[in-house]
């Protein structure tokens, strides 16, 4: 499934290292109050941790700080929405819920840019080409959070993502990071139309293809 190694793929990686390096030492205090403000909001955990696909689809630990209250075993089920507190939604408009993310970039399991890295139950939903976008890291921002973030319709989303993979750079990578300070900034996009979280994905809408996973599984 991997794409093409390209002379940026190694400096990317390095700076990956270096960059999430310096951030989590200068984040350091900023990470102590926020683990902080969770565990009196929210109660502990503090830390969100969820197995992910990353490069090649390969799992890993995602983790983030916690933004919605835990599901109460005896109470009817919630969505997601309505499990999300306004401080978890501060945490989430601001990124601040990204933080413990940076160990992920460390670690190797994601990148600065790159899509970001959603269920493993979507895998088998996919499409060839929207597939696509797991040939390299996924990131804590791409091109799909500065175009949009939860407003993004999967399709459009995922087009975005396998985009950002063929025409990967430094100077895109650049850009990206540029818009997303910008995007946090101005708190775009956060909320879909329909909902305080993102819709789940079903499968392609533009899959016409009968033998497509997106088609196989929507049967």
């Amino acid at each position: 499934m991997s794409a093409g190694r390209r002379p940026y793929d190694v400096p990317k990686r390095a700076i990956d290292v270096v960059v999430s390096a310096v951030a989590l030492v200068l984040t350091a205090p900023l990470q102590a109050v926020v683990a902080v403000l969770v565990a009196r909001d929210l109660g502990r955990p503090v830390l969100f941790r969820q197995v992910r696909p990353g490069k090649d689809g390969a799992p890993f630990t995602l983790v983030k700080f916690r933004s919605m209250r835990s599901a109460a075993p005896d109470a009817a089920p919630e969505q997601d929405a309505e499990r999300l507190t306004p401080f978890g939604r501060l945490l989430r408009s601001t990124s601040l819920d990204e933080l413990p993310s940076l160990w992920n970039i460390l670690r190797g399991d994601m990148s600065l840019v790159g899509p970001r890295p959603l269920l493993m139950a979507y895998l088998p939903l996919y499409t060839p080409r929207q597939a696509r976008r797991h040939e390299v890291r996924p990131g804590l921002t791409g091109l799909a959070q500065v175009r949009g973030r939860n407003t993004v319709a999967w399709d459009d989303r995922f087009e975005l993502d396998v985009d950002y993979v063929e025409r990967r750079s430094l100077r895109l990578d650049l850009t990206v990071i540029a818009e997303t300070v910008r995007t946090v900034l101005r708190r775009e996009g956060v909320s879909s139309d329909t909902s305080a979280t993102m819709e789940p994905f079903r499968g392609s809408v533009r899959s016409s293809d009968p033998a497509s996973p997106a088609a196989e599984a929507t049967r």
